[in-house]
């Protein structure tokens, strides 16, 4: 333990030297260390190492911001108060997201949005990181830049997600313009799991007043039913997050949204009712309760089978 300790400390050291060889080469070597080898990350981030990190994360070169942004995400699996107590952080990585699609190479921003993600695991970070809208505006330009690399969009959408489970975040993502891109994603997501993780986005945000009239204005509520359609062929998260888009509308979005949900949703009971009956335990709790409110009936209950509940949702 205490070779590995004095080692750690010696790197460290070089990264605050005036050879830029020297500073490659321990940056190098941390980003191996602290990806191998669990016990020696603590080791890493009491040695003083983030400092560093967050500020090469400004170089000019992709080399050194790719090696300190994926020490960074190595660490945050172990290490994530040490992080998000180190000042300016936060700011490095909004900067790396903030220039995804000019100075900052696609592996750096895919780690950056990848550490957000893994610090918004602690519920009590999410208010601090969604408090930062540059950082949300950065991750929904990601998304909705047309030449984004796969990657980039599935770790923007996980890093969105995780803000969004904060209530008083979703509004920052539908006021900072997230609402359309999402909904472009399960349009036009071709591409694996994007779609899923698209979804899993709207459903969260859809948990919020304001969600409704910019729903509307991409026809969110049709786009949600028809992956409810047993001919679209969505799997089984797409539809769960869906169910649970739809429920949250109806739940935040007033009397008007529970009206036009409950209209729209009725062509899909069946997609529903498949829900209902296969889900997961989460969602087939969803879907029975989306299930309740189109046909006002307090009574039905989780063991119905799917002939069951649509012959009750056609008398």
């Amino acid at each position: 333990m205490e070779v590995k300790r004095r080692t750690v400390r010696s790197l460290v050291t070089k990264l605050g030297s005036v050879s830029e060889q020297t500073r490659a080469e321990a940056l190098a070597e941390l980003r191996l260390l602290s990806k191998h080898d669990a016990e020696i990350r603590p080791m890493i981030s009491e040695a003083g190492s983030i400092p560093y990190l967050a500020e090469i994360l400004y170089s000019s070169s992709h080399a050194f911001q790719e090696n300190a942004a994926a020490t960074l995400l190595n660490l945050s699996i172990t290490s994530r108060d040490s992080l998000m107590s180190t000042r300016g952080l936060l700011d490095a990585i909004s900067h790396v997201l903030r220039h995804h699609s000019t100075s900052t190479s696609s592996a750096a921003v895919q780690s950056s949005a990848a550490t957000l993600h893994s610090l918004l695991v602690v519920d009590s970070y999410r208010p601090i990181i969604g408090a930062k809208r540059d950082i949300i505006h950065s991750l929904i330009e990601i998304i909705k830049t047309r030449n984004s690399p796969l990657r980039s969009v599935k770790d923007a959408l996980k890093a969105l997600f995780g803000i969004a489970l904060y209530p008083l975040n979703r509004y920052q993502v539908i006021a900072l313009g997230g609402v359309q891109p999402l909904f472009s994603l399960v349009v036009n997501g071709g591409r694996a799991g994007i779609v899923e993780d698209a979804s899993a986005v709207i459903a969260q945000i859809a948990g919020c007043e304001e969600s409704v009239d910019e729903f509307k204005k991409c026809c969110g509520i049709g786009v949600l039913v028809d992956l409810l359609d047993l001919g679209t062929g969505s799997g089984h998260r797409v539809k769960e997050n869906a169910v649970s888009a739809l429920l949250n509308l109806v739940n935040f979005g007033g009397e008007r949204a529970a009206e036009e949900v409950k209209e729209m949703a009725m062509q899909v009971a069946d997609g529903i009712a498949d829900v209902a009956q296969n889900g997961s335990a989460k969602g087939k709790t969803k879907a029975v309760a989306l299930l309740k409110i189109l046909v006002d009936d307090g009574n039905m209950n989780i063991t119905m089978t799917n002939e069951e509940i649509l012959k009750k949702l056609k008398n």
